[in-house]
């Protein structure tokens, strides 16, 4: 190494001037389709629960606990992953997350009970938790610093195509039994060896380890001109858990879970009863199901939109802007009288409301240094989570009590108006090296 090379930088000085090459390519494609599996995970027994209750003979509160008992488990899970990928690393908890999943996805295809099935189901999402927490700050870890909103955000394009997906399998497996629908789940585990495959373990994960030499033969396959001095980061200390409500970063991370939470049970309070509140408006639930899937086509133009607009406006404007958008998309939608509008509130909604979600990951990631990352965005899908648990009771409960499609939409859109408020306060972070 000569002298010029041994240079000394921030770690995060060594993706300001990196491109965007195939490499970054090909581990944006892995961790694309591990991000679409686990929108199918939490999306696809909604579409099969009548065969699932005729199945197991239960009714409609058995079908509601069978639906929330992942995201019951990936709560706990969240909390467990977080800390340990900033301990072991990004990419072993990744694997092992999704490989354990598909094994116990498995079990549960085949469970007798509603008992046993609601017992996997709970152990999957813990298990799944792991690469559903970490798979956007690995993201954001190699990616060069210019591209790192711009793709992070196309990174969750794979929400709708999950979402597309278990609406397609409910179709074309569907009658085959839910079983089917499952298995079909549990297969996608596998995809956890071509994360080992094509993905590289976090430079910034490395260097706070230690472990120069590995982050910088990572930079090289990056195309990091800087890949060869030697790198500083903000502690070398793995990060405590209470270390998030201390000093300055104490606002963000109260800001941050409000936020987390009031967003989630926005966007699922109304995704997991979508079909009853169309029914309730006088569609067919083969209608019901095809106006959700134009639902999630709309959201792919919100997240391109939203990936074009944050490179040069900022995190927090395109942010606000979108959520405030997607309110009154929803208040169109609570207020239609008519089939065209019905639809086009909630293509509104839909469009401004999943671009908001596309900048928030990736804003959600860049808030803390590399020894809390993971930690910190445990904690932000534990609260998501915690609101994708009981919205689905609270929106239900709504209904029970005839409180109607009016009303319920209103208080679900009374959400991303308590979502917008909350972004105020906290700060932007486009074109900021990663800690």
């Amino acid at each position: 190494m000569t002298a010029t090379d041994a240079r000394t930088l921030p770690i995060g000085a060594a993706f300001d001037r990196m491109p965007f090459t195939r490499r970054h390519v090909l581990i944006a494609l892995a961790l694309f389709i591990a991000f679409v599996i686990e929108s199918w995970e939490q999306l696809a027994l909604i579409y099969v629960s009548g065969d699932l209750g005729e199945d197991l003979g239960i009714g409609q509160a058995g079908i509601g606990v069978a639906l929330s008992a992942v995201a019951f488990g990936m709560i706990p899970g969240a909390l467990v992953w977080g800390p340990l990928a900033d301990r072991i690393g990004r990419k072993p908890a990744c694997f092992w997350s999704l490989l354990a999943y598909g094994a116990i996805a498995l079990a549960s295809a085949f469970a007798p009970n509603l008992a046993t099935l609601v017992t996997l189901r709970v152990a999957s999402g813990l298990t799944l938790a792991g690469v559903y927490t970490i798979t956007f700050p690995y993201f954001l870890e190699l990616l060069p610093t210019r591209s790192r909103g711009r793709a992070a955000v196309y990174l969750s394009i794979g929400w709708p195509i999950g979402m597309l997906a278990a609406i397609g399998a409910s179709v074309a497996l569907g009658d085959l039994g839910w079983h089917v629908v499952v298995i079909a789940s549990a297969a996608a585990g596998l995809w956890a060896f071509a994360i080992r495959a094509w993905v590289p373990e976090s430079p910034y994960w490395l260097a706070a380890r230690g472990r120069q030499d590995e982050a910088r033969q990572v930079l090289r396959t990056l195309g990091s001109p800087d890949a060869d001095a030697s790198f500083t980061v903000a502690t070398q200390r793995v990060g405590n858990p209470l270390d998030l409500l201390r000093g300055r970063l104490t606002k963000i991370t109260v800001a941050m879970l409000l936020l987390n939470f009031a967003f989630n049970w926005g966007y699922w309070g109304l995704q997991t009863w979508l079909p009853s509140l169309l029914q309730e408006k006088g569609l067919t639930l083969d209608a019901s199901l095809g106006f959700a899937a134009l639902s999630a086509l709309m959201m792919i133009p919100g997240y391109v939109s939203a990936s074009l607009l944050t490179g040069r406006f900022g995190r927090k404007k395109v942010f606000l802007v979108y959520v405030v958008a997607a309110a009154l998309g929803g208040l169109w939608f609570a207020l239609a009288d008519s089939t065209f509008e019905l639809y086009a509130g909630n293509f509104v909604l839909s469009f401004f409301s999943l671009g908001a979600w596309g900048v928030w990951n990736t804003w959600n990631g860049e808030f803390y240094p590399t020894a809390l990352r993971g930690t910190g965005y445990s904690w932000a899908t534990a609260s998501q989570l915690v609101a994708t648990t009981l919205a689905p009771s609270a929106v239900g409960a709504l209904l029970a009590n005839a409180t109607g499609f009016t009303t319920t939409m209103l208080v679900i859109n009374a959400f991303m108006v308590v979502t917008a408020l909350l972004a105020v306060p906290l700060p932007e972070t486009e074109g900021r090296e990663l800690e």
